[in-house]
């Protein structure tokens, strides 16, 4: 049976911090799915379609990760692609009481997949996409943060402003 993991977010941009999880996790399963979410509670940076080419070409060099959008519930999207595994990240003792509570109702939502947490480097605990934008914004040097990609996109978007 093929083991396919879901890696959910929003991902307004992707980081290094995220690519460290899924490339551990491609390792771990046949099949990585970064799934962008349109979240209407936020309001991002770079449109869905843009979020979805930057994660395809961050993580272009492996071949059992596949990037998609989705815009209904994390577990109706899981299903439909053959997930069984919800992957989320934990990079301080802060995001535990949201990712809990979140890993509950999706077990209550779907009693068939499982949440498993995986913590970061250290190098990468600080590292959060809002905090990569205020940087970016104010014309810090972000690129030991993000891809290159992102980064050159991160540029242009706020040179545009």
């Amino acid at each position: 049976m093929e083991r396919i993991a879901i890696y959910p977010g929003t991902f307004d941009p992707i980081t290094n911090g995220h690519l460290d999880l899924v490339c551990r996790a491609s390792r771990l399963f046949h099949k990585v799915i970064i799934g962008i979410a349109v979240n209407t509670g936020k309001v991002p940076l770079f449109s869905l379609a843009e979020r979805i080419s930057l994660a395809k070409q961050s993580t272009s060099k492996h071949a059992n990760v596949d990037v998609i959008g989705f815009e209904n519930l994390l577990v109706d999207c899981a299903r439909q692609h053959g997930a069984t595994v919800i992957l989320r990240g934990l990079r301080a003792v802060s995001d535990f009481e949201y990712e809990f509570q979140m890993a509950g109702m999706n077990r209550k939502l779907a009693p068939e997949l499982e949440t498993l947490f995986l913590t970061p480097p250290e190098q990468y605990t600080f590292i959060s996409s809002s905090v990569i934008k205020s940087i970016a914004q104010l014309h810090g040097d972000i690129s030991s943060f993000v891809p290159d990609v992102v980064c050159q996109q991160l540029i242009k978007k706020f040179s545009q402003v």
